[in-house]
């Protein structure tokens, strides 16, 4: 039987101060992601918060914005602060990972495409088994730097799903998540 554990990556303070954020997007992504917390906790896993922090501005440690936004539950197993995309370069995510038995990480946060999925590339590499649930990942709209071409959040999280899916993860909603944890929970029990 895998053991799971949900990593929330850089739901933090700094965004707020990023002139992208978008305020409208936050209550679904919010209630997606609480529901996934919840269930997690229901289930017995752990949960892992990760924050980025680098440089100057709203990332920086002097900033005091590396912190979780106000509205995540208290209590989560652990903290690691990463300095780079992927939540396992020089973190202690990988050994604390290991000295639990924990082969599967669902992997939730901001940005849907960069954090998050750089996390999600380097756990498949490093042999953990990926859920990678979409609806609890938040991301905002970018433009292209040479054809000017505008991408939506939604144009964004397809195509992070689409290079992931079936190479490094399996793509799930918060439901499908929970569900199959169930439904390995019922296979070993």
């Amino acid at each position: 039987m895998s053991r799971s554990a949900l990593l929330v990556i850089d739901v933090q303070d700094s965004f707020l101060q990023r002139p992208y954020w978008d305020a409208a997007a936050l209550p679904a992504f919010r209630d997606k992601l609480l529901a996934l917390i919840a269930g997690a906790r229901q289930r017995g896993l752990p949960v892992v918060h990760v924050l980025h922090e680098d440089g100057d501005g709203p990332f920086g440690a002097a900033s005091g914005l590396v912190r979780p936004m106000a509205w995540l539950p208290d209590g989560a197993d652990v903290t690691f602060t990463k300095h780079v995309h992927n939540a396992f370069t020089d973190t202690g995510l990988q050994a604390w990972l290991a000295a639990r038995g924990i082969d599967r990480l669902i992997v939730s946060g901001i940005r849907s495409e960069q954090c998050c999925e750089t996390t999600t590339r380097v756990g498949s590499d490093l042999g953990f088994a990926v859920d990678y649930v979409s609806e609890a990942t938040l991301t905002f709209a970018m433009t292209h730097p040479v054809s000017g071409r505008v991408y939506s959040p939604e144009d964004i999280i397809a195509r992070t799903e689409l290079v992931l899916a079936g190479r490094f993860a399996e793509i799930h909603s918060v439901d499908s998540v929970l569900a199959r944890l169930d439904a390995e929970e019922v296979c070993h029990a």
